[in-house]
């Protein structure tokens, strides 16, 4: 495997897709921003060419502005080029490297930077990923980024400073059948102080297995309080409790000396609906926003009596980045982009 967390995997045979995305949501304005440079190399037997793609969608939650726009463009295999070292990424026009991301398509364009924090963290457990045991690998080159730089649409054109998110970079032949993910970088304490140097990702997944429904799984990173969280080892993941739908997700994950109990909610009216395609030709319907809300409650090991004991509380309103997928599209909800 390469050891940059970003370096495409693909190696041009047909049964992979791959995904680098950016999420973001300005604090002055509330708009989120989500990014996305993709490929797909379908199976011989869909007839579909290789192809890559970019899409831009923006969550907003402003009085009188439309809560979503999303846009999309494909573009044919041969304008998809990569470099592992340094890293860089062209999909056409649009560049990705570990500080940078750059592009336009219709209406839309961004120009945005950062500074790596040189961490990474991963879903799948190493020896899972050694074993070719998931459908799908989820890593985060960058998870918890401050942004600068500048987004446009529909003729406005927002300037950002300091706007938190994450990057991250995921390989494999197919999507679950259904699943949640959130994305948090901007957490508050109980007294509504910046948390600082702590971020939560996590994802939640069931996918079929010799025709039966497995899961979910519940993989989870993070940071509090300056020291790393994971709860991804595959005893855990299966223990991790976990129950998600497109309004919301509750979860509880446990590492070897804390634990993290936490509520994601989502507005219905700032859900992009989106229509992914695996490479064997099913599709997926996902529906993605950057202005959740989510509250966390910290847990530590208490050694002496046993159990858990509460270690703080922290919180996001408006600030938290969630996805809901499943394989039919959820009825009432508007597919923006199929």
């Amino acid at each position: 495997m390469p050891n940059a967390p970003n370096a495409l995997r693909w190696d041009g045979s047909a049964g992979h897709y791959e995904v680098y995305y950016l999420t973001l949501t300005d604090a002055r304005s509330g708009v989120g921003v989500w990014i996305r440079y993709t490929m797909v190399a379908p199976l011989p037997a869909t007839g579909e060419p290789a192809a890559a793609a970019l899409w831009f969608v923006v969550t907003d939650p402003r009085a009188g502005r439309p809560p979503v726009l999303a846009r999309k463009t494909t573009l044919p295999i041969d304008r998809l080029h990569a470099r592992a070292d340094p890293f860089e990424l062209r999909a056409g026009d649009a560049t990705l490297t570990d500080g940078r991301m750059t592009g336009a398509l219709d209406d839309v364009a961004w120009d945005l930077r950062w500074t790596p924090s040189g961490r990474r963290y991963g879903h799948v457990h190493p020896l899972l990923e050694r074993l070719g045991a998931a459908d799908t690998v989820l890593e985060l080159p960058h998870a918890d980024l401050s942004i600068e730089g500048w987004v446009q649409w529909g003729g406005e054109r927002l300037e950002l400073a300091g706007a938190r998110g994450g990057q991250a970079h995921l390989w494999g032949s197919k999507h679950a059948r259904s699943w949640a993910w959130v994305h948090c970088n901007d957490l508050r304490t109980a007294g509504d102080e910046p948390a600082g140097d702590a971020f939560i990702d996590a994802v939640s997944v069931s996918t079929t297995r010799a025709g039966r429904e497995f899961g979910p799984v519940t993989p989870v990173v993070g940071r509090f309080a300056g020291r790393d969280f994971r709860s991804i080892s595959p005893l855990r993941v299966l223990r991790n409790r976990s129950r998600y739908s497109p309004a919301g997700w509750r979860f509880e994950a446990a590492g070897r000396t804390r634990k993290v109990i936490v509520e994601v909610d989502a507005d219905r009216e700032r859900l992009a609906g989106v229509t992914y395609r695996d490479p064997d030709g099913e599709f997926a319907y996902c529906y993605n926003t950057e202005t959740a809300s989510i509250r966390l409650h910290l847990y530590e090991r208490a050694r002496r009596v046993g159990g858990w004991g509460p270690a703080g509380a922290l919180h996001a309103d408006g600030r938290a980045h969630f996805e809901y997928g499943q394989r039919t599209p959820v009825p009432g909800l508007e597919l923006h982009l199929t």
